[in-house]
Order: structure tokens, then sequence, then C-alpha cells
């Protein structure tokens, strides 16, 4: 009665398990790719707001008003001397009062008294839907709405 040492995998259960693997990742890595695509969209829209925002708690402290400069074209806005720009994976669209307007730039201004020229951005998604993100010109709040892709 010989009794055989059986460790270790056969060569079906290690074609098996490299199987699975493989269809594991190719789910993975195009999931992983919306998630990182979706971050990027999401933090796009919270630099907006927070640059709005401070903008407006600065001219209301201030007592002077100030300036947000939006540049679709580089997906950036600029205020109190620094630049932010969004992610290469969202588009960006300014709607302003076309007096502050300077070329190729939409000036969204806040005043001391808490109100604004009003207006907005557009931060639009690879998909093609977006969030509008207003400013309100009587009482400089600033809020987000959804719309969806056409």
């Amino acid at each position: 009665m010989c009794r055989r040492a059986t460790s270790g995998f056969t060569l079906l259960e290690l074609v098996v398990a490299l199987a699975i693997a493989g269809l594991l990742m190719a789910l993975v890595v195009p999931a992983a790719g919306r998630m990182y695509t979706g971050m990027q969209y999401r933090e796009g829209i919270r630099e907006a707001m927070t640059v709005l925002t401070a903008a407006r708690v600065k001219a209301v402290t201030s007592g002077k008003p100030q300036d947000v400069e939006v540049r679709p074209d580089k997906r950036s806005l600029s205020f109190d001397g620094k630049t932010h720009t969004l992610p290469a994976g969202v588009r960006m669209a300014v709607h302003s009062a076309r007096e502050l307007n300077r070329q190729g730039t939409g000036i969204i201004r806040f005043y001391p008294e808490g109100g604004a020229s009003g207006g907005g951005i557009d931060i639009e998604s690879a998909r093609g839907d977006g969030i509008s993100v207003k400013v309100d010109w009587l009482t400089g709040a600033v809020s987000q709405a959804r719309y969806a892709a056409n």
C-alpha cells in the first residue's frame, strides 16, 4: 500500500484560475476608468463651487467687489491671483453679464452688499450631462442644478 503525496495544483486548476482572473480584469479595468472620469468631473464641480463661494465671502468681508474670471477655452477660473484649472475630462461654458466680459473671458462679479452680477458656469461630462453652477444676482448665492444630455 503505497501512499502518494498530493500537494500542489493540477494544470487544469491553474488554467481555470487564470481564466477567472482574466475575466475579472476584463470587467474591472473599464469600470475603473469610468470611475476615475467621474471623480474628475465631480472635482471640477467642487472647484467651481468653492471658487465662486470664496469670492462672495471675500467681497462681503473685505467691502470690495471681487471678480472671478472664467476662461472656458482653458477650463480655468481665476480669483484672488490664483488660477484653478478644471480636469481635462470636462467641458465648460460661462454665462455672465456682457458689460463685464473681456475678450474670451467671462467675469462674474460679487459685490460687498452680498449681490452679484449673476450668471453661471455649465460643467459638462464626457457623456453630455452636466451641472449648471448658478450665481443669483440679487443674493449672490451659489447653487447647482443638474441637466441631462440632449
